[in-house]
């Protein structure tokens, strides 16, 4: 792992696609002139300093250790990434538009570092732009019919010449490693030669042809069927990249042309995979024209379920998910029927198993996409044609709906299991470095259970509160509040609650001149304590206090000091705090003050009505 980390951090110093000054300077797409307006990010120059008298007299010293210590800073920061991301599986589908395009390289080299860290790799490239050119180059004309291509022989011959070019051009840019010539200075040796990666590819997909549907013929295109799972577990096990191409493999030794999204998705859903990463050539904004950083899973079903009267691809979204939904309800009922007559309990196996994070009915209108190897997306019931999630066709090629194909591809997948789904702009260098491995990121992510359960406290939150708060109250940790008090207060509480009981809390009171808000009564029921939710509740009101306009945060504690420090608080005197607040302090407790800055971080929450998706 050592020549590994070692060979990631001298490509990371050597640079990506931006330029050898900057290696991974970035810039976010935000509207501007001509639409876009690059915004520089912080990099780290390895040539010479200015000279003095050159541009403000600084010395090249001065320069070096300023830029030297904007590195360190960085890589500190990127730290608990590295770690948290180390040994997880990744889905990457490239759109075709960006493998096309000038920018695959940078994204490559980026794929190289991120797997010399320890992230495993199943790369899913878009090869519909490159066919398209080849039938244009033969006097053929592309033929699409909804989000399928109509797959004839030349289309075939055509899909079959983009895949083997595409395939072995991603071989050929991830199999020289790192440049050799920066990692000299420690010592060329037998370890330094052996650090390229190995990429692996093969007949890992299996499918059937889509067949005649609503009277179109679609030829040689090919639905999923199967995915070789253990061959693709075996190989990311050997430390390998794998490429899995779009074209499958049917029982009649047929070559068939898949969907590139239909593949990813199945690949995603097969293998397990902790994030499904959806490269594309643009981004997704707000109605403030601002990039929205996250979205949850139910606000992205609700945005898709407004454009499904314009988009095609967003009433398929809609029709897979309500269908399937009465048939997962009414076939979860039978069940739990079945199991209360045999032993009483109406939720077993899994059905509601907080402990372990199985809970069917988490996701919108319990509805689960799913992948079954031989018989296709959900048990094969697709076979009338709507089998699978695919996106493509007229409507994605002309972006009149902007990246709501992706946005739908995205919500599909996480209803599946996949906890996080991020969709990046590869024409920005340095973006997915960036998406990883800073807070905020630089696109968008749609996640799952990130503030699952997560909302303003009622009135009838008051005794589940109640119960995580007393016995923090009774060791002296919390604050003892009356009923009363705790009344008055409930509308600065925020609750999670999971099957009806209240799990966690915590109060923010802003005090908006002072651009700052009070954290208070941060609990975890005894039970649910080590699953992280003291961190998602802390981010929610972090966020929340951002879209409030406050600047910082502060709290008093007696006793948890640590937890907080190492979330980024540090400790401050009480003039610190607002003058009003000063005035109640019990200084009889002792209490520790502590401050946190906010980022000022564009907020990810959207108005549907408003929302752009461009």
């Amino acid at each position: 792992m050592a020549a590994s980390l070692a060979a990631a951090s001298a490509r990371f110093v050597a640079g990506g696609e931006a330029s050898p000054a900057r290696p991974w300077a970035a810039a976010a797409r935000v509207p501007g002139v001509a639409g876009r307006r690059r915004r520089p990010a912080a990099g780290v120059r390895c040539g010479g300093a200015r000279a003095p008298g050159a541009g403000g007299g600084v010395f090249p010293e001065e320069a070096e250790a300023e830029e030297g210590g904007r590195f360190v800073g960085w890589f500190r920061e990127a730290w608990p990434y590295i770690r948290g991301h180390r040994g997880s599986t990744f889905v990457v589908v490239v759109s075709g538009e960006v493998v096309a395009g000038p920018h695959l390289d940078g994204i490559l080299q980026d794929i190289s570092l991120l797997h010399g860290l320890g992230i495993k790799f199943v790369l899913v490239p878009g090869t519909h732009v490159q066919i398209d050119k080849l039938l244009a180059e033969r006097g053929k004309k592309a033929k699409y019919a909804g989000r399928y291509r109509i797959t004839d022989s030349d289309s075939l011959e055509a899909a079959m010449e983009a895949a083997g070019r595409i395939r072995l051009t991603i071989e050929a840019k991830l199999s020289p490693g790192p440049p050799m010539l920066n990692l000299r200075r420690h010592g060329v040796n037998g370890r330094w030669h052996e650090i390229a990666d190995n990429v692996a590819s093969g007949n890992f997909l299996g499918a059937k042809r889509r067949g005649v549907v609503g009277g179109i013929d679609y030829g040689f295109t090919g639905e999923v069927k199967k995915i070789d799972v253990s061959r693709i577990r075996e190989r990311l096990d050997r430390d390998s990249i794998v490429v899995v191409s779009n074209m499958g493999y049917s029982s009649a030794g047929e070559v068939l042309n898949c969907n590139t999204y239909e593949v990813a998705t199945a690949c995603a859903l097969a293998i397990e995979a902790d994030k499904l990463i959806c490269i594309v050539d643009g981004q997704i904004f707000d109605e403030h024209g601002r990039v929205n950083r996250f979205m949850s899973i139910e606000e992205a079903d609700m945005l898709i379920r407004t454009r499904a009267k314009q988009s095609e691809i967003a009433a398929n979204y809609v029709k897979v998910v309500d269908e399937e939904d009465i048939n997962h309800v009414r076939n979860l009922q039978m069940k739990q029927d079945s199991e209360h007559g045999l032993n009483g309990r109406s939720h077993i196996n899994g059905y509601t198993d907080s402990k372990h994070g199985l809970n069917e009915r988490s996701h919108i209108n319990g509805y689960t996409a799913s992948f079954r190897n031989g018989v296709g997306f959900n048990n094969g019931n697709g076979l009338s044609g709507e089998q699978g999630f695919a996106i493509g066709g007229e409507e994605r090629l002309s972006r009149s709906n902007g990246y709501l194909s992706e946005l739908a591809a995205a919500a599909y997948v996480c209803h599946g299991g996949v906890q996080r789904v991020h969709i990046v702009d590869g024409t920005v260098g340095g973006s997915l470095l960036l998406e990883l491995f800073t807070r905020d990121g630089v696109g968008t992510m749609i996640a799952r259970d990130m503030y699952e359960g997560t909302r303003m406290a009622r009135e009838e939150d008051l005794s589940g509160i109640r119960k995580i708060i007393h016995p923090l109250e009774e060791s002296g940790v919390l604050v003892r509040r009356t009923d009363k008090e705790l009344l008055e207060a409930l509308t600065s509480f925020i609750v999670v609650e999971r099957d009806g009981s209240i799990i966690a809390c915590a109060a923010l009171f802003p005090y908006i001149e002072d651009k700052s808000g009070e954290v208070a009564a941060i609990a975890v029921s005894e039970e649910c304590r080590g699953q992280g939710q003291g961190d998602k509740l802390l981010d929610y009101v972090e966020k929340k206090a951002l879209s409030l306009g406050l600047e910082k945060l502060f709290l008093l504690t007696t006793r948890t000091a640590d937890w907080f420090v190492r979330r980024g608080f540090k400790e401050c005197s009480i003039e610190s705090l607002p003058a009003e607040r000063r005035k109640r302090i019990d200084l009889s407790r002792g209490s520790k003050y502590y401050m946190k800055q906010l980022q000022a971080a564009e907020i990810g929450h959207m108005a549907v009505n408003g929302f752009a998706m461009r």
